[in-house]
């Protein structure tokens, strides 16, 4: 059945702002089911997740991380068209329509949003530069927002690509996995927002696991082109 869309959205300890991204996506009448993936959360992500109206709520025992919440959704996601966004979009989720519509619409293959800059410096700076690089390295494109978890895609395409690559580096490799089969893949302006990260040590260290994922997912694809 063409144009059914199946949102996934794995969340960790995000009971305070899920309920409004579930809410948010209401309105889009286009998504026939919502997944919520509760990472492992110590909190009352499922609870608040199933009170919201998710479709369905899969719990992992452990913390797993989002590459390996997205690989357990999709095996659950019945769609012919995947988007996937983060738990803490809140009710900004809404701007959803706007990576559906070229993929809807067969004017893209898979979208990825560019979102307004943040409101204060994270310090996220080398690691977007580091995803940034490795895709041209890679592709020979070069993405204004390599880092974007904020993705609409065909079935198609996903089955193409096979699973999402676990821990941090599952965008890069996303996008360097769909540009090697050939798919368009077009960035989105839109207006979503989601926690800012700071600047303390917790900040830092979750910034060199990013880059350390990151550099390993484009080392791999380098070596297998």
């Amino acid at each position: 059945m063409e144009n059914r869309i199946s949102a996934i959205i794995p969340a960790y300890n995000e009971a305070t702002r899920i309920g409004a991204t579930l809410s948010a996506l209401t309105p889009l009448v286009l998504i026939f089911e919502s997944i919520v993936i509760d990472d492992g959360s110590s909190d009352d992500t499922t609870s608040v997740a199933e009170h919201h109206g998710a479709s369905r709520v899969l719990r992992l025992e452990r913390n797993s991380g989002k590459g390996a919440a997205l690989n357990e959704g999709l095996k659950h996601a019945t769609g012919d068209i995947l988007l996937f966004l983060d738990a803490d979009l809140g009710e900004t989720a809404g701007e959803a329509i706007r990576l559906l519509t070229p993929v809807v619409g067969g004017k893209a293959d898979m979208t990825i949003a560019v979102l307004p800059r943040p409101a204060k410096k994270g310090g996220m700076g080398f690691v977007v530069r580091a995803a940034r690089d490795g895709i041209e390295r890679a592709t020979g494109r070069r993405f204004e927002s390599p880092l974007s978890g904020q993705r609409a895609l065909t079935r198609e395409l996903m089955n193409s690509i096979g699973q999402v690559e676990e821990r941090f580096g599952v965008e890069v490799a996303l996008t360097i996995d769909a540009l090697r089969v050939g798919a368009r893949v077009l960035e989105v302006p839109a207006a979503f927002r989601h926690r800012e990260t700071g600047r303390d040590l917790r900040s830092f260290v979750h910034r060199w696991r990013q880059w350390r994922d990151v550099k390993k997912a484009v080392r791999a694809r380098l070596r297998s082109p």
